[in-house]
């Protein structure tokens, strides 16, 4: 590929679009209606990490890190880095089980609206077919163009498709592999798939961490990214941390405009962001693996995986509970969030079958109760009871632990609805915010409860909603359809 040429290509198509690269012109930009209306996706990591399966994603990171399990784990099995290193991993990469139409299949059962793949991950292999580099998943490993497969899966099946870059962090990944005899230090003969291999900065949080990325390594990143945007035309374009670093500011911008600029022909695009990467207003802001503890007036997004140790899959795997996800995906719709669920395929392109199981449980309550889910709107409050959310980052391992008192409410359809995170097991139910003295006092025509026959007796007064029912049992969030005039 001709980078200068493509690079000529992105400013052409900048200057003659509605968006510019400057925070001003794209703070224009307004989310599409098809995301505000999407609540649940599916990410995917999957790569040549798969192949080890142990520890986590970060796997050609660590097995670099003299001292680390990953790195004692690997002289155990594989021997020394300079005979086999993480390019050896590529091979035995195979993906001779993988079907796209079959995972998709599995994430339309989930209940999934939309799919974020991993388009490359910090390792440096991008598992699509690429102009820029040979090692990538078409030419080596598998030999599929998997991000092209899944897009072209998603989109006969209506599920809108998306891709992550997770490259920008490739600056310093495999850094630690030049700290020892290793097969990163050659790079005369990997140079195209370890480069650049800098020192990792003391701070991965540092915004003017040294050495910063060169020109022409940000330009590479830019061209890689606009390469996925013409390829796939992903709905959704979603990047790691590490973007916020000051270097790539000016690349980010351009990026912004250049993808708005041709999702506009397609119906719209939207940009996942963490931290305070992008100017606030032009993007979406996602939160890893946390939330927000109170309702915000801008659409965000928590991204978080079915594993808690680990994004890809390994042999050690801690899996989260489906009653807890799904809390969690009522709690996120409840405050104007969506929520991005992780899956980590196998090497060979299967699932576990904790995975499985775990989409078929969320699936089944979201046929039950997706117009709850599906297009809802944030209602006055989004929520009573005891139980709060820690916010920010990192905090969504631990057990919530819901309480019968805990409900969360969204509005679909003219209807309220109201989640008991733990339904009761005696059937009694008091939703204190809709008591004849509240702020929200409306008249109350009807309630019923979604997935139960049973029509709940209810009646009102100064002290809340009082809702009874004799049969309704579920280890899940129960919903309550409430009609008012």
């Amino acid at each position: 590929m001709d980078i200068k040429k493509y690079l000529q290509n992105i400013d052409e198509v900048i200057e003659k679009g509605e968006y510019k690269d400057t925070w001003e012109s794209l703070s224009a930009y307004r989310v599409p209606d098809w995301y505000a209306d999407s609540k649940f996706g599916i990410f995917i990591h999957w790569g040549v990490y798969s192949v080890p399966a142990f520890g986590n994603e970060w796997y050609s990171r660590n097995m670099y890190i003299q001292g680390s399990e990953e790195y004692e784990h690997h002289l155990r099995t594989y021997g020394a880095h300079k005979d086999f290193g993480y390019k050896d991993f590529i091979p035995l990469f195979k993906a001779e089980k993988f079907s796209a139409d079959e995972w998709l299949d599995l994430f339309q059962s989930a209940g999934a609206q939309y799919i974020v793949p991993v388009a490359e991950h910090h390792d440096g292999f991008q598992m699509y077919k690429s102009e820029i580099s040979k090692w990538n998943a078409y030419e080596m490993g598998p030999r599929r163009d998997i991000v092209g497969e899944l897009s072209e899966a998603a989109k006969k099946r209506g599920i809108i498709n998306g891709a992550s870059s997770h490259r920008a962090e490739h600056w310093f990944f495999m850094g630690h592999g030049r700290e020892f005899e290793s097969d990163i230090t050659d790079s005369e003969k990997y140079g195209d798939f370890y480069y650049p291999a800098m020192p990792e900065p003391s701070d991965l949080q540092d915004l003017f961490s040294s050495p910063e990325p060169s020109q022409e390594y940000l330009e590479d990143w830019l061209v890689r990214c606009c390469e996925i945007v013409d390829r796939f035309q992903p709905r959704i374009v979603y990047f790691d941390w590490w973007i916020q670093h000051s270097a790539v500011k000016p690349y980010l911008r351009k990026f912004a405009a250049y993808y708005y600029n041709r999702a506009g022909e397609w119906g719209g695009g939207v940009i996942n962001y963490k931290h305070d990467a992008f100017m606030f207003g032009t993007a979406v802001v996602d939160i890893e693996r946390g939330q927000f503890a109170d309702v915000k007036p801008f659409i965000w997004q928590t991204d978080t995986a079915i594993a808690k140790n680990s994004w890809c899959y390994t042999e050690n795997n801690s899996y989260k509970k489906p009653g807890a996800i799904i809390c969690d995906l009522i709690d996120i719709v409840s405050k104007n969030g969506r929520l991005l669920l992780n899956v980590g395929p196998k090497a060979d392109g299967t699932f576990s079958d904790e995975d499985r199981s775990i989409l078929m449980e969320i699936g089944r309550w979201l046929r039950t109760n997706k117009e709850a889910v599906y297009g809802a709107k944030v209602w006055r409050q989004s929520s009573e009871g005891p139980t709060r959310i820690q916010e920010g980052q990192f905090t969504d391992n631990e057990d919530r632990n819901y309480t019968e008192k805990d409900i969360r409410f969204t509005v679909n359809h003219g209807c309220l609805y109201a989640a008991v995170m733990k339904y009761p097991a005696d059937g009694s139910v008091t939703i204190e915010s809709l008591g004849k003295l509240s702020q929200f006092c409306g008249m109350i025509r009807d309630v019923s409860v979604l997935g139960f026959d049973e029509r709940p007796a209810f009646s009102r007064d100064d002290k809340g909603l009082h809702i009874h029912t004799e049969s309704v049992r579920s280890e899940y969030p129960v919903v309550l359809k409430i009609v008012m005039d």
